[in-house]
């Protein structure tokens, strides 16, 4: 099995002109993206609260959250964002690909388009009958 890499545009926000680079390692089984700290300071992207993680050894850390925009090949949106320390590798998780509207094909290890899907009941939403007297 390959590992697949993807060069992300990383903003505090959609209209920043503040911007970086970062080549993420796509981990569709991580819940959030990865990125270095020093990188989102210097956009600065400030962390908002600290939160717990296991790694793969079942070690657990702790790392700062906040929340960045990214884009990719014309397509963007807000994601939660972990500061990264020394030795963490940048990772782009589910949350980010899926505000993107995209997903990692697993067979081809290369990011698609998301088949987006709208539930809707027919006749509208089911109101609640009150008891009557």
């Amino acid at each position: 099995m390959g590992l697949t890499h993807q060069k992300v545009v990383v903003k505090p926000s959609q209209r920043s002109r503040r911007k970086t680079v970062v080549d993420f390692l796509v981990d569709s089984g991580a819940v959030y993206s990865l990125a270095p700290a020093t990188a989102l300071k210097k956009l600065g992207i400030r962390p908002y609260r600290r939160q717990d993680f296991s790694l793969a050894d079942g070690t657990r850390v702790s790392r700062r959250l906040g929340d960045a925009y990214f884009e990719l090949n014309g397509h963007g949106g807000a994601a939660p964002v972990i500061f990264g320390e020394g030795g963490d590798e940048p990772l782009l998780g589910i949350t980010t690909l899926e505000a993107l509207g995209l997903m990692l094909d697993p067979f081809k290890r290369e990011l698609v388009p998301m088949r987006l899907v709208l539930a809707a009941l027919r006749g509208g939403f089911p109101v609640k009958e009150q008891n009557a007297k």
